[in-house]
């Protein structure tokens, strides 16, 4: 009985998701040197089942930095306006940037945009893309550091400064994720040694005196 058109749109798929998923490792291990050759050995499809689907590596790269970088104007809206202190999501937002990094996926995926940065041949319409939920995040970031400071929750400083710094600490601990993942996962610091950079001083000799 000859399938229905329902049945081959779902094995299309399937077939996409496994050649997509079988990309994204194989570009982290090796970043734009990976061949579409390298991508169809790893799906276990021939090359030309590959070619069906995507026209080349890099048609199957930019997809791939548009699966992991949505728009992300809903997420962010999201963490600014759910439950909790200002500083309660801050520490929401930090744990989890920092837990990401713990997972194999996540990991990858950050590997996968540590390399779309360093493409020179990567499209202008990807870098926009990256550029655009980077920024988001730092805007989502210092709203909430600005809400805080108003109520004496969050340290007082210049909330660009402090955004800054804390961009810079979760950027070193992604790249010591990518160069070495398993020390990484022994050593990674715990995100309440980053939060302490937005304690006030009060909190900080609390923390500090014995009780």
């Amino acid at each position: 009985m000859p399938r229905t058109p329902e049945a081959n749109q779902r094995i299309r798929e399937a077939q996409r998701a496994k050649i997509l998923k079988s990309a994204r490792s194989v570009f982290a291990r090796k970043g734009m040197e990976a061949t579409i050759t390298d991508i169809a050995t790893e799906a276990q499809i021939s090359l030309g089942l590959a070619y069906r689907y995507f026209a080349d590596k890099e048609a199957i790269f930019s997809e791939l930095v548009k699966q992991t970088i949505p728009d992300a104007s809903a997420e962010f809206q999201k963490l600014v306006e759910m439950p909790g202190t200002p500083g309660e999501r801050i520490a929401a937002l930090i744990s989890n940037i920092v837990g990401a990094r713990r997972q194999r996926e996540s990991l990858e995926a950050h590997q996968l945009l540590t390399h779309a940065l360093d493409a020179d041949a990567l499209p202008e319409e990807i870098r926009e893309l990256l550029s655009k939920r980077y920024q988001m995040l730092l805007a989502a970031m210092r709203q909430l550091i600005v809400e805080g400071q108003a109520i004496g929750e969050v340290a007082p400083g210049d909330p660009d400064q402090l955004v800054a710094v804390v961009s810079a600490c979760l950027d070193g601990l992604t790249r010591w994720a990518l160069r070495d993942p398993e020390q990484f996962r022994t050593y990674v610091p715990d995100a309440e040694i980053i939060l302490r950079l937005f304690q006030p001083e009060t909190a900080k000799k609390n923390v500090s005196e014995p009780s």
